[in-house]
């Protein structure tokens, strides 16, 4: 019943991500300049024509008009319709993860409704995050800045959603570890910046806090390995862009995608991660 729900849930969940999608790709090219997310209307940037509703419609005007504009035929760039696409997957996944594998512990067959409430509070919150995960990550990417636009009411969103989330079934071990995660991480990354300013910015001290909220909710391991994979594929992606002559010793590297990334590995399997860890040491 719960798998079929998950399913369900998923494909319905995943079509309105390609509509959140949609305006995620305002959010990232209006918000680091500073324009209004509302006004004007979506419209081309070559010619300024208004985009009719028909011509705005996730994935499917894309393929239509061929990625080029209506009006004048100016290349539209694939970014735009790969942006809707993998926000639309991405919330599937998170819809999917979160019902069928009840990460809390509080959804079974029979459970109350306390217990499907606090899965519905806690998918939100963590929709909320994929949004506000790939927004983050291509706004870094381009600008190698986290606009405290972003991360500074996440921590409001998700300490509120997953706060209720867990109260109203009594967890208190998932309070105890979003606080922990939030701090630790937060003190963590504000160290290494003092430390090391060059490397490390205040934005991704301020993003380093949210996402220890998000894993540390989920427990000791996905914090853990959340923590850590950061460094892991930020590492790596350094050491290929070397290699392969694109950046040097003193090349900036936005760090952000690379929290992003490490984090919802230790959302998704990082206490599978963890235990298999511990169980090299024998430990269970």
């Amino acid at each position: 019943m719960v798998s079929d729900i998950a399913v369900a849930s998923a494909v319905i969940v995943g079509l309105f991500g390609l509509l959140i999608g949609s305006f995620l790709n305002v959010v990232i090219w209006r918000l680091p300049r500073g324009e209004s997310l509302a006004h004007p209307a979506s419209h081309c940037p070559k010619c300024d024509a208004p985009l009719r509703w028909y011509d705005n419609i996730p994935l499917l005007s894309w393929v239509v008009l061929r990625g080029k504009c209506r009006s004048c035929a100016e290349q539209i760039s694939i970014r735009y319709p790969a942006v809707e696409l993998a926000t639309g997957i991405f919330f599937a996944g998170v819809t999917f993860w979160a019902i069928s594998t009840s990460p809390t512990g509080w959804l079974d067959h029979g459970a109350p409704w306390t217990g499907w409430l606090s899965v519905f509070l806690a998918l939100f919150a963590f929709l909320y995050f994929a949004a506000v995960s790939v927004a983050l990550a291509l706004i870094d990417l381009d600008t190698q800045k986290l606009p405290n636009a972003i991360v500074l009411p996440t921590y409001v969103v998700a300490g509120a959603l997953l706060g209720i989330s867990a109260l109203i079934v009594g967890d208190l071990q998932a309070l105890l570890g979003a606080v922990v995660g939030m701090v630790g991480l937060y003190t963590a990354y504000l160290i290494l910046a003092l430390v090391y300013p060059g490397g490390m910015g205040f934005g991704d001290v301020k993003l380093a806090g949210v996402i220890g909220l998000y894993v540390g909710w989920l427990g000791w391991g996905e914090l853990a390995v959340g923590a850590f994979a950061a460094f892991v594929f930020g590492g790596i992606f350094a050491v290929a862009l070397m290699l392969a002559g694109r950046a040097g010793k003193k090349t900036a590297i936005p760090f952000g995608p690379w929290m992003l990334v490490g984090c919802w590995v230790g959302i998704f399997i990082g206490g599978d991660i963890f235990a298999w860890y511990l169980g090299l040491f024998g430990v269970s």
